[in-house]
């Protein structure tokens, strides 16, 4: 492994699962604007929902998402009835939009709701919503506990699809990161699952985790090629510790290098693809009959807050505490913390924070960023024409990405900039060129003391 190869997979860089990325949102954008922004949407206008539920039975030592840990059913129950709320005020704003076709659960550990609250939930979406015939219903599962009658309330409510949070089947790694669950744990979740029909099954695994190496990652995927997935999504650890404090439980001495991250990554991949997966972007992999890969073929696979998706409606829409929604006129996030959310929805308030408005230019490289992510290239004249704006407005970026294109991680054929098969694990550094916000502070209107530069996680 190059030195230089070394020194880029060390480089800070955003996930880019929206543009521009979440630390630059502000307080601009507020309940009135998204109000707004709601009731100007059209009957051509297809929606996606998104609800997350934060709530785990325990909070693993690794975990990047916004959650807290929950041993009682009242509060999960009081979060359903919140929802249902929240879901009438968006409603009532949406007098004329079109169909929903797709929704996903996510968490936090989405199933810890009470089947009541489910088939309540899912019941008010089909009365205040369209809902599209060939919806896709996705929710997010811990495979400890996955149950029978937990099986049998997600075919009951509609789940098209699973996706089981396995990320690693070594012991002593489980142990590194609190989250123990032996394979048969695992294996039992996905047998329950396929039992009740849900046959459409995602694994979530991840490199870089304490006390990981290649062998222990060779072993994991090993195993979970044994179990046939029908979907596999192969995450980098992102360690943040000054965002997600239980982060410092790990011990960072046991953490992978760099390199050997870019080793494990590159292990990971070929395994997949040897065992019949087809890479899909940068960390997803799909069995050439999924509809991921079908999407990508076609030039449709899509990338939001929950990664790589096969979502193809024009509008998120996002419920409950923290979750963010992306409009064709910008994203708005809702309130973080569970009390001050609550509060605003039964005040017939929708509960949002903050958000950002989009400009023509920040759509323009937000496309760029989006078809570099999933199909490692992008024709940037016939983007720029695209959003009538002038190439020119890409000089800036042509500059940044000069050095990427003379160590060859990417090059220009003719109009079209296009990862190279050795710079593909580095697209994200690629697709940082054009982000006019990286290095700045969040934008005006958040706060009159500007807040650091956001930091980010490494770029394999």
């Amino acid at each position: 492994m190059s030195k230089l190869t070394r020194t880029y997979a060390a480089r800070n860089v955003p996930r880019y699962t929206s543009y521009p990325t979440a630390p630059h949102f502000h307080s601009g954008v507020d309940a009135t604007v998204y109000s707004r922004w709601l009731t100007e949407l059209t009957c051509e206008d297809s929606l996606s929902l998104y609800l997350h539920v934060p709530f785990c039975r325990d909070i693993c030592h690794y975990c990047g998402c916004l959650t807290k840990a929950s041993r009682q059913d009242a509060p999960l129950q009081a979060y359903g009835d919140t929802l249902l709320q929240e879901l009438e005020l968006v409603a009532d704003r949406l007098k004329h939009s079109g169909p929903v076709k797709h929704i996903h659960w996510g968490g936090g550990t989405p199933s810890l709701l009470p089947r009541q609250d489910f088939l309540e939930i899912t019941g008010m979406m089909r009365v205040l919503f369209e809902l599209a015939p060939d919806l896709e219903h996705a929710i997010e599962l811990d495979p400890r506990l996955v149950t029978t009658e937990l099986t049998q309330t997600l075919r009951d409510i509609g789940i098209t699809r699973t996706s089981l949070g396995v990320q690693d089947f070594d012991r002593n790694v489980q142990k590194a990161i609190g989250r123990v669950q032996p394979r048969e744990t695992v294996e039992r979740a996905l047998d329950l699952l396929r039992a009740a029909g849900l046959k459409d099954v995602n694994f979530d695994l991840m490199y870089g985790l304490p006390g990981q190496s290649e062998e222990t990652v060779a072993s994991t995927i090993k195993q979970a090629l044994a179990l046939r997935p029908s979907r596999i999504s192969l995450f980098g650890y992102a360690h943040v510790p000054w965002m997600k404090k239980h982060q410092r439980l790990i011990d960072e001495s046991l953490l992978p290098q760099p390199a050997d991250r870019l080793s494990m990554a590159k292990l990971a991949r070929e395994k997949l693809v040897a065992g019949g997966y087809q890479q899909i972007g940068l960390d997803h992999f799909a069995l050439p009959d999924n509809a991921m890969a079908t999407a990508l073929a076609s030039g449709k696979l899509h990338r939001n807050f929950q990664g790589y998706t096969t979502d193809q409606a024009s509008q998120l829409i996002g419920l409950g505490v923290s979750s963010i929604g992306k409009l064709k006129t910008g994203y708005a996030q809702n309130i973080s913390d569970v009390g001050g959310w609550r509060k605003k929805v039964q005040a017939g308030e929708l509960p949002i924070a903050r958000g950002f408005a989009l400009t023509g230019e920040d759509q323009l490289r937000g496309h760029i960023i989006e078809r570099l992510m999933t199909d490692y290239r992008c024709n940037l004249t016939a983007s720029c024409n695209a959003f009538g704006l002038p190439l020119s407005t890409l000089d800036g970026a042509l500059g940044i990405l000069a050095p990427f294109v003379a160590d060859d991680l990417a090059r220009h054929e003719g109009d079209e900039l296009v990862m190279t098969p050795e710079g593909r694990p580095f697209v994200r550094l690629v697709a940082s060129a054009f982000d006019a916000y990286l290095k700045t502070a969040p934008s005006t209107g958040a706060s009159k003391q500007t807040p650091p530069v956001p930091r980010h996680s490494m770029a394999i």
